[in-house]
């Protein structure tokens, strides 16, 4: 009988506990380890930001999810992993054994890296459905008094789909207030381009989302390093090519919403061999660790390099499909190796995104995700909002129930038109 226990039930580790549960054997059991027993489907919280959506709508209880598959839940959340002793230590000071271990933590979210940043701070974050909900609370405040919105992502983050969907959605429900033409809205980003998305861009993301800026009347600051935030002011420093400073400057906001650098969770940050300095776990084309064997990662935690160098640093984005190929790939391994086989299932690691403006929308596929690639495709259109949509009913009934079926593959790619995107 093998202990296999798995950390984090997020966008990777929900999907995760299914798709193992089925490789594994009967005599094999599964503990999911879990901050608390509430699944959020984090792609839906910008919709929340703007009260298109609620709390309740999009949550599961992974307590009944999980029982109707015989799949453990402890959710008092992880202290730390002690890979040298196959352990890992709860919060409530516990100890687990395990025989494989897969982390899918998702980040720790490095607001204090910036003063002033965050829910805590002066900005807003949409990254947690909390998040979420007191900028909602924020954004209908700022309504009644409305003035300039500031978005974007902060230096070293890795994830920029969701500040340009936050600032198209926040875009289109202005409009529907009638109340657009009294907010000046500004993008401010580390990436060096509009629509680099820390991939050097997809296609022709770069002309796309410049073109959807200006139909907006967006303006932007690129290749630039976030200072501090204050009250109703955020300061930046733009960057030229040769990492000296082009100019400082001082952006006033009524709203604000920056997304934070990434960084490993306090569980696995500093252990040596299993995570990089940013806390990241290293994995090989299996997505195992190379010092670490029976240690899997799949996810936002993965330690991916850059697309290159950039002025400002800019971290590589996992998006849904990397991250559903990871999964499969770690299942089918652990599957293998609990019969005394060799792991041999490789994650594609291909990109696949649909960033919502609330009325319309970017889709774009990369193949693989960084360049040179096999596919570099981009388009736009209102079909890309509609799509989102049922992305977000598919993927919540699959986490509600157990469906092992690979989302991206039966309904992304259908309806994209795309095929044999894995291969």
């Amino acid at each position: 009988m093998a202990k296999i226990i798995l950390i984090g039930a997020g966008l990777g580790g929900a999907i995760a506990a299914y798709e193992l549960k089925e490789q594994i054997r009967s005599e094999d059991t599964l503990t999911v380890v879990n901050n608390g027993s509430i699944y959020h489907f984090v792609p839906s919280n910008p919709w929340v930001a703007v009260k298109w959506r609620n709390r309740e709508s999009i949550e599961v209880d992974l307590r009944a999810a999980f029982a109707k598959h015989h799949i453990g839940l402890e959710d008092c959340g992880a202290k730390r992993v002690h890979p040298d002793a196959n352990q890992v230590e709860l919060n409530d000071g516990r100890k687990l054994d395990y025989d494989y271990l897969v982390i899918a933590t998702g980040p720790d979210l490095a607001f204090d890296e910036i003063s002033g940043l965050g829910p805590e701070g002066h900005t807003t974050s949409i990254c947690h459905v909390d998040h979420a909900l007191k900028a909602s609370d924020k954004f209908e405040e700022f309504c009644k008094n409305p003035g300039p919105i500031v978005v974007g992502a902060v230096q070293g983050a890795s994830c920029y789909g969701p500040a340009y969907e936050f600032t198209m959605i926040l875009d289109t429900e202005l409009r529907r207030r009638k109340i657009r033409d009294k907010v000046a809205m500004t993008f401010v980003t580390s990436e060096p381009y509009i629509g680099h998305l820390g991939l050097d861009g997809v296609g022709d993301t770069k002309g796309l989302l410049e073109s959807a800026f200006r139909d907006r009347h967006i303006k932007w600051h690129t290749s630039s390093k976030v200072q501090k935030a204050e009250e109703g002011k955020l300061f930046i420093e733009e960057i030229n090519d040769d990492g000296t400073v082009k100019a400082q400057k001082e952006i006033p906001f009524g709203f604000a919403m920056l997304l934070p650098a990434f960084r490993g969770v306090p569980a696995v940050f500093g252990i040596e061999k299993l995570t990089n300095p940013r806390g990241f776990i290293l994995v090989d084309k299996n997505q195992r660790n190379p010092t670490y064997q029976n240690v899997f990662a799949v996810g936002v935690c993965v330690a991916i390099a850059p697309a290159g160098p950039t002025p400002v640093p800019c971290g590589v984005p996992k998006t849904g499909f990397m991250i559903e190929s990871m999964v499969t790939a770690t299942a089918l391994n652990i599957g293998q190796l609990v019969r005394g086989n060799e792991a041999t299932h490789i994650a594609s690691w291909n990109a696949v995104c649909l960033a919502d403006f609330g009325d319309s929308g970017i889709a774009f596929v990369a193949e693989p995700q960084i360049p040179p690639r096999n596919r570099n495709w981009s388009s736009k259109g209102k079909w890309v909002h509609l799509a989102k949509i049922g992305f977000e009913k598919y993927f919540l009934g699959k986490v509600r129930s157990g469906n092992t079926e690979p989302f991206y593959e039966k309904f992304v790619m259908d309806f994209l038109g795309i095929k044999k995107l894995k291969e």
